[in-house]
């Protein structure tokens, strides 16, 4: 009989690095490999599933998932190698690393890897092999917004929980207007794609008008409902509501995610709600509009039927809108939310905490 596996258990954070590692696309191939292997092991399989699932040799899975039991992630890296005796010191490289974490070169916001070698008198290729060791990217930012909502936590639980466990004989609506649409015309024809070249187009354009999309996703099918106004007022949105209320069968409920525009909580809205008791409103956190999956649906669309094209009147934008709206729904696909609300809280509070303690290091 072979020898028991020893039960392999990941934490949160572990488990975040471990699927990052294996779906970005600057990791090394060999990395995300072994990333995936430890993924695959902690879902239960044994090794020879994991094998076979990845088409690599049973001892390759044995030998990962040993490393990775005895020095976590740390296990997943090679080990040094012998070879050339190495040209920089670690203080060398202590000394990089602080730098780049804690200062700026007088002519600039951030290093590059030939400022820091110029500053360090080492090589660029030097730096660029210790920020890769480090994961440093000073030439990359990214923007954040914390919540300041009081309910921000109910509401998170109250929206996740519509999304992995929605209530029987109800449908879940995801809820927005994508506004101020612009129809936008190049002003020079657009240059087709070419064997060797992209496609191009003129960088200035005419404005034709603009027009609001009020669009409601079915969380469950995938499904959209969509309509098209010139202005987004309160009752622009309260004759939406009336679309989902002809489209939506009358025997069940309707839970309706959106997020705190003014015109979603005006009066006439809320006069409305009273005369339509089957209609329950769930609000996102204030700067949280990635809780609403519909904005993941609006993505898509600009992506794939606005950013690129050309309109001469707002009427061909709207068009455009409805021949995509349509396509979409002749096969729908639902988003999958796999995240939970102790999951997503936990990181929040980690970032939360980060920004608090660079906040205090400034101060």
């Amino acid at each position: 009989m072979a020898r028991p596996k020893a039960e392999l258990v990941v934490t949160d954070e572990e488990r975040d690095e471990l699927i990052s590692l294996s779906r970005r696309h600057r990791t090394a191939q060999a990395i995300a490999l072994r990333a995936r292997i430890i993924l695959m092991c902690t879902t239960g399989l044994d090794n020879k599933a994991v094998a076979a699932v990845l088409r690599i040799s049973q001892p390759t899975v044995g030998k990962w998932r040993s490393r990775f039991l005895a020095e976590r992630l740390d296990g997943l890296y090679d080990e040094p190698r012998p070879g050339a005796q190495r040209q920089i010191s670690d203080a060398t490289v202590e000394r990089v690393v602080t730098a780049t974490l804690e200062s700026a070169p007088r002519d600039a916001t951030h290093w590059s890897t030939r400022s820091m070698a110029k500053e360090m008198g080492i090589g660029k290729t030097a730096v660029q092999r210790i920020w890769r060791a480090f994961r440093l990217q000073p030439h990359r930012t990214e923007t954040f917004k914390l919540s300041k909502d009081p309910l921000l936590v109910p509401k998170i639980r109250d929206i996740v929980g519509l999304y992995m466990n929605p209530p029987d004989h109800a449908v879940v609506l995801c809820v927005d207007e994508k506004s101020q649409i612009q129809a936008l015309e190049r002003t020079q024809p657009l240059l087709p794609l070419r064997p060797g070249s992209p496609e191009r187009r003129s960088h200035d354009y005419t404005r034709h008008g603009t027009t609001t999309l009020f669009a409601a996703l079915d969380t469950k099918t995938g499904e959209v409902i969509g309509e098209l106004r010139r202005r987004h007022r309160a009752t622009e949105f309260k004759a939406f509501l009336n679309t989902i209320d002809e489209r939506v069968s009358a025997d069940v409920d309707v839970h309706v995610i959106c997020d705190n525009y003014g015109t979603h909580k005006s009066p006439v809205v809320a006069r409305w709600l009273k005369q339509h008791p089957r209609f329950h409103m769930h609000f996102t956190p204030t700067y949280s509009s990635w809780l609403n999956l519909v904005e993941r649906w609006f993505a898509d669309l600009t992506e794939k039927a606005l950013r690129r094209d050309s309109h001469r009147s707002v009427r061909e934008l709207e068009a455009a809108i409805r021949r995509y709206v349509d396509v979409s729904n002749e096969c729908p696909k639902p988003f999958v939310w796999t995240k939970t609300a102790d999951q997503i809280l936990a990181k929040i509070g980690r970032f939360a905490q980060l920004t608090l303690e660079a906040h205090g290091e400034d101060s």
